[in-house]
């Protein structure tokens, strides 16, 4: 049985500005903003949604199926998926476009400001699910292009496979029936906080309306840990209680918050895969979210699959 991981592969330009946005917007100037901020270093790094979560969950020695568009330009990035042993079978490479990309900048209050250049990232709906012919266990929707996301989670639905709805930075191009339409059912909805607020003003439903159309809503929320409410749909997930707070674990160093969200997300896939409830599956998602937030890139994480559970136990006082 296998994780299927649809979402992303985008080639990362990481850069730090060692001040604060705020000190160089200008409030009253923002309708006209023209502002440079200088970044001496640069550092290029492999991410993308299905890749960061891909690459995380070999780090729990899983062997994820990961289905996503690339293009002709993926090169190096392609070494390194081979060296970490995540297959490239479902990766459909298009030759009259660039790979996905990203442009990040990370002040010294850790704010972000980002620019994406989507690329074959825009097709990713010619990457069929019908391709993938190994039995799953659990599949995610992340961030991807738009058809894609929509018809991914119809396809998961319609074969009855565990589906993990993650919008992410993908969730502004819904509008709100769309929107709905990728959580009625769902096993799993997860968003962060910001995403959360933006979900509620699009459907204009309460957590309530929202929770009751899925197995469980899930929403991280940073330093202050990740908020689990079982939903109203029965789907295949274990949740032991109607609202459980995981509180988030403090990482040995806060280096660079790039791809955390997609750490904590192979925990949660992780414990679904293996039948494990889903307050387990967040413990072991801020775990993974801590170790990522220590290294810088985010495909970082270096501890063995035994080294992770150690964390684990230590962090939450039993094994996985």
């Amino acid at each position: 049985m296998s994780i299927l991981v649809t979402g992303s592969v985008a080639i990362d330009h990481i850069m730090v500005f060692e001040d604060q946005f705020k000190n160089h917007v200008l409030p009253d100037q923002i309708e006209s903003l023209n502002v440079a901020f200088l970044v001496p270093e640069m550092q290029k790094s492999w991410g993308g949604t299905g890749a960061n979560i891909a690459y995380n969950l070999r780090v729990l020695e899983e062997d994820p199926v990961l289905l996503a568009t690339v293009g002709s330009d993926l090169g190096d990035y392609a070494d390194w998926l081979d060296l970490k042993g995540i297959r490239r079978d479902w990766i459909l490479t298009l030759e009259d476009s660039f790979t996905a990309q990203a442009f990040l900048v990370t002040d010294r209050d850790h704010n972000q400001l980002i620019m994406f250049h989507p690329g074959a990232m825009d097709r990713a709906h010619e990457a069929r699910l019908d391709s993938v012919e190994v039995e799953l266990e659990v599949g995610i929707v992340s961030p991807n292009g738009k058809q894609a996301m929509l018809e991914l989670a119809r396809g998961l639905k319609s074969k009855g496979t565990p589906c993990v709805i993650d919008p992410g930075q993908g969730l502004p191009m819904f509008d709100g029936s769309e929107l709905l339409e990728m959580i009625e059912g769902a096993s799993v909805f997860v968003v962060n906080a910001y995403e959360w607020a933006l979900t509620q003003e699009k459907t204009g439903l309460s957590e309530e309306e929202v929770a009751e159309r899925v197995g469980a809503l899930l929403v991280t929320q940073g330093a202050d840990g990740s908020r689990l409410r079982k939903g109203g749909q029965s789907s295949g997930v274990l949740v032991e209680e109607a609202l459980t707070e995981i509180p988030a674990v403090v990482p040995d160093a806060i280096v660079d918050p790039t791809g955390c969200g997609d750490a904590y997300r192979s925990g949660l896939l992780f414990a679904m895969a293996h039948g494990m409830p889903l307050e387990t599956g967040a413990r072991l998602g801020s775990v993974m979210g801590s170790l990522k937030v220590a290294q810088s890139g985010p495909q970082s994480i270096v501890l063995s699959f035994a080294q992770v559970k150690e964390q684990f136990h230590r962090a939450f006082g039993y094994s996985l």
